[in-house]
C-alpha cells in the first residue's frame, strides 16, 4: 500500500515515506524526515531536520516538528528528534531536535499526547504515554518519566525532572525535580502528595498505593535530613518496585533540587 500525498503538499527529494502514510493539504516535509507507517499529517504540517516519527503517529495542522533548537548557542551542529508510535500531535505543538550541549538528540516516547500549543524543548526525554495537556511549556534538556501528566499551561524549567506516573498541575510552575508517583501543584510548584487518581486509573493494586503512602510519609517526615529519610525508606521497603523507583530517583540526582511538600524540613 503506497502513501496517499495530497497535491498541494511538498515532499523532499530523500525523505523516507512509509506505506499507508497519509499526508493532507498545505503540509512540508523535509529531505531528512522519516514518516513510519501509517503516520498521517492532516494538513498544514510541517515536518524538517533530521526527525524520525514512528507508525501510525498523527499530527494536527500548524504542529512544527523538527525545526532548529531555541538555543542561542546552537551554531547548526547536526542533530535529531525521534518521536514513538501512536502518538498525537494536536494543533501548533513544537517539538525540537538536540543541540551539541545535550547530546544531539531529543526522544519523544509511543502512545503519547500532546495536546494544542505544547512544546518539547531540545535535548528532552519524554517517556511513553506521555500526556501534556494545552499550551505546557518543557525547556529544554528536561526528563519526563513514563505516564506522566502534565496540565494545561505548566511550565517546566530547564534540566528539570519528572518521574514516572507523576502529575503536575495546570498552570504550575516546575522548577525543581517532582518525584515518580508525585504530584506537584503551584507556582512555583511544591508537592502536594501522591497522583492517587492517576495510580488508580493506571490499574495499581490498593496494597501498592498504601505502600507508597507509609513510604511518602517516611521520606518527607520532620525528622531527620532527606537523605538520611531515603535510607530509612529504602531499609524497610527494599522489597516494593514502586518505591523503589522514588528512591532509583532520589539518588540519581540531578542539575535541580527535589520538589518537596511546604514546610518539610531537613531537605539538604
Amino acid at each position: 500500500m503506497s502513501a496517499a500525498i495530497h497535491p498541494s503538499a511538498i515532499v523532499e527529494d530523500g525523505a523516507e515515506i512509509a506505506d499507508g502514510v497519509r499526508i493532507g493539504p498545505f503540509c512540508h516535509v523535509g529531505r531528512q524526515v522519516s514518516l513510519g507507517e501509517g503516520c498521517e499529517l492532516v494538513s498544514h504540517v510541517v515536518v524538517a531536520g533530521q526527525t524520525r516519527i514512528g507508525p501510525r503517529t498523527k499530527l494536527y495542522p500548524f504542529a512544527s516538528i523538527g525545526h532548529p533548537p531555541q538555543d542561542l548557542k546552537y551554531r547548526g551542529e547536526a542533530s535529531t528528534l525521534t518521536i514513538g508510535a501512536d502518538c498525537m500531535i494536536r494543533e501548533g505543538v513544537t517539538m525540537n531536535p538536540g543541540t551539541e550541549g545535550g547530546g544531539l538528540e531529543t526522544v519523544v516516547g509511543d502512545r503519547c499526547a500532546f495536546l494544542a500549543n505544547a512544546h518539547v524543548g531540545h535535548d528532552c526525554r519524554v517517556g511513553d504515554g506521555v500526556i501534556f495537556s494545552n499550551n505546557v511549556m518543557l525547556a529544554g534538556h528536561c526528563t519526563v518519566g513514563d505516564y506522566a501528566i502534565l496540565g494545561g499551561g505548566a511550565a517546566v524549567i530547564q534540566f528539570a525532572r519528572v518521574g514516572a506516573h507523576a502529575f503536575v498541575g495546570g498552570l504550575s510552575g516546575l522548577e525543581n525535580d517532582c518525584i515518580p508517583y508525585g504530584m506537584a501543584l503551584g507556582n512555583r510548584a511544591y508537592l502536594s502528595g501522591l497522583n492517587i487518581i492517576g495510580l488508580q486509573r493506571r490499574g495499581f493494586a490498593r496494597e501498592d498505593i498504601h505502600t507508597l503512602r507509609r513510604a511518602y510519609r517516611l521520606l518527607f517526615a520532620p525528622e531527620g535530613t532527606l537523605m538520611e529519610r531515603l535510607e530509612d525508606v529504602a531499609a524497610e521497603f527494599e522489597t516494593q518496585p514502586a518505591v523503589a523507583d522514588i528512591i532509583a530517583f532520589v539518588r540519581a540526582g540531578g542539575k535541580r533540587s527535589l520538589c518537596t511538600p511546604r514546610g518539610t524540613p531537613g531537605t539538604a
